[in-house]
């Protein structure tokens, strides 16, 4: 199994993702047949359920882009699931300890690393892997494992996280890092206090030899990550997609009214 996303990332490429919450396979299509180099679908934040990422992955997979999926908090069984249907790589949010890292490999690895069951019938006709065989060897390195790191205590824990074999990059979360690093006062993804330990979330990712990945509100926050050292950046959603189109369609006809 030849992973584009893996190889990317590895070689140090920085690529933005699409980021789909709404259930609908045709919407993740349409942003992985845009200039995004891949597709995040939510299950955690976005209205994503088992059905709608299993199709979406498909969907993005015509396309011509890799899918990753964000899980719910602590649903590990997700995480393999969405593997075993064709994602390149999966994101868990709330990774606070070495742990919560562990228990994330454990269901996205093979042993010896993991603990991941055998199953990726979906897998192997999405991704066109030849045989059962060469997804055996080839699944641990090609496939990857993002752990979230939102909170002062994965701030913390970060060096020990990343230490987990089989973590192949973290992915930070702006708007709960602020919630927390506040003590509950703000949400504040852009505020200028989150660049110090956004930039050390990079730069021990990359000390590490893992990958730094992050969620972008808008391009001027995504543009901030990639010079800090950040690969995959996750690019606003598909909400604000529909949005911020509409209203730029809308803007030269209320200016002639």
């Amino acid at each position: 199994m030849a992973s584009i996303l893996a190889d990317r990332l590895r070689s140090g490429e920085c690529l933005i993702s699409g980021w789909i919450g709404l259930p609908e396979p045709l919407n993740a299509e349409i942003a992985a047949r845009s200039a995004f180099d891949c597709v995040t679908l939510d299950m955690q934040h976005g209205l994503q359920d088992t059905a709608s990422v299993m199709r979406s992955i498909g969907s993005i997979a015509f396309g011509g882009k890799p899918a990753i999926v964000r899980v719910a908090v602590g649903d590990f069984a997700m995480a393999s699931r969405a593997l075993d249907m064709g994602a390149e790589a999966v994101v868990a949010p709330m990774i606070n300890s070495v742990a919560d890292a562990e228990a994330l490999v454990a269901a996205t690895k093979y042993p010896p690393v993991g603990e991941r069951s055998w199953g990726p019938a979906r897998a192997l006709t999405v991704l066109g892997i030849g045989s059962m065989k060469q997804q055996l060897e080839t699944a641990n390195s090609a496939t990857l494992a993002f752990a979230m790191i939102e909170t002062g205590r994965a701030l913390e824990a970060l060096d020990d996280i990343l230490a987990v074999e089989g973590i192949d990059g973290v992915f930070m979360g702006p708007s709960d890092l602020s919630l927390t690093l506040s003590a509950g006062r703000s949400i504040a993804p852009t505020e200028k206090s989150l660049d110090e330990p956004i930039a050390r979330i990079a730069e021990r990712a990359r000390a590490a030899g893992k990958i730094a990945g992050a969620f972008a509100v808008d391009s001027a926050r995504a543009a901030f990550f990639r010079d800090v050292g950040y690969r995959l950046i996750a690019l606003g959603t598909d909400q604000i997609y529909l949005a911020t189109g509409i209203a730029a369609m809308l803007a030269p006809l209320a200016r002639r009214a």
